[in-house]
């Protein structure tokens, strides 16, 4: 992106998307998703590039399928993201009850049952479905979330953020200098935290397998844990076509007080990719498949995880087929 161009944007997002939200208090969530859906699959027709690189990813994970479905899947994915969006203007105010009347909740003694006064639990998700409505129909029945993000291009988009996930009295933690400290007095003092590992991004991590392919996933969700005995709950948000929210809740995933040990580290990691993954196979419309989940591979010396132990590298994904 060009300087220029990165101006303009730093310029003109933060007041068009006050100008949205303000403009969403008006409208049904109805309207929200087919207007959010509309300009999903429009942006998406007009960059080529991302529609490429969906695809190639979807061949990657899904070389069984034809090109009919991985174009049917990326035609749907667009429409989700939109939808997504429109549905992120719609939580900024709607109330609790409103939520929750949208929300259908499955096994979610799993996570209740893993809080404590003295011990809170690690709610592990990825990008798939709507990851903020599931923050804030958690935060609707009493367990706010501590999420760990990345800052933004413009610090006023983090404080809407911020306010967003804090609304029923969540918080945020943005990756860097402190955050690893909050996140950890935040689950030893009883709360919750919210944690999305499914993206390749510049942090500690690891090489798991993910579809079949080495990928580079951060491994901090694991480390928290062990060191403080924390219960990781993978949970995720699937938009059903009736348009609520389910919410499903998987076993928790228990370490034990212990010494970080790098090879339970991995593992760990690699465990919570499955259950990742698994959600994605199930609805692979509802995932982010423009992101390059498979940006960084192994080099010579690195080791590929799965959950039940390590596994030869493989040969490195294709560039080209990166996008």
């Amino acid at each position: 992106m060009s300087e220029l161009a990165r101006r303009w944007r730093h310029r003109l997002g933060y007041p068009a998307l006050r100008a949205v939200l303000a403009a969403a208090r008006l409208m049904p969530l109805s309207r929200l998703r087919a207007l959010g859906g509309g300009l999903g699959s429009l942006a998406l027709a007009g960059s080529r590039k991302q529609r490429r690189r969906a695809l190639a990813h979807l061949a990657l994970a899904f070389p069984e399928r034809d090109a009919a479905w991985r174009e049917a899947v990326v035609s749907a994915c667009a429409r989700h993201l939109g939808t997504l969006l429109g549905e992120v203007a719609w939580l900024w105010s709607a109330k609790p009850a409103a939520i929750l009347a949208r929300t259908e909740f499955v096994g979610l003694d799993n996570f209740t049952g893993c809080v404590g006064a003295e011990r809170g639990a690690m709610v592990i998700t990825g990008h798939c479905g709507n990851w903020e409505w599931l923050n804030l129909a958690l935060g609707a029945i009493g367990y706010p979330l501590t999420v760990a993000a990345r800052e933004v291009f413009d610090p006023r988009l983090d404080e809407l953020a911020r306010r967003l996930r804090g609304r029923f009295g969540g918080d945020t933690a943005l990756r860097g200098r402190g955050a690893g400290a909050k996140l950890v007095a935040a689950v030893r003092s009883g709360g919750s935290l919210g944690l999305l590992i499914d993206q390749d991004i510049d942090a500690p991590g690891v090489f798991v397998e993910f579809f079949g392919h080495p990928a580079w996933t951060p491994s901090g969700a694991a480390l928290l844990a062990i060191r403080t005995g924390a219960p990781m709950v993978p949970i995720f948000a699937t938009r059903l076509a009736d348009g609520r929210m389910r919410v499903a809740v998987a076993a928790p995933v228990l370490t034990g007080d212990a010494e970080p040990d790098d090879a339970d580290v991995a593992r760990i990691t690699a465990l919570l990719t499955s259950h990742i993954e698994g959600q994605i196979r199930a609805h692979p419309e509802q995932w982010v498949w423009l992101h390059k989940r498979w940006r960084h591979q192994p080099g010579d010396g690195d080791t590929v995880w799965r959950a039940d132990g390590p596994i030869a590298a493989a040969a490195n994904t294709e560039r080209a087929e990166l996008g």
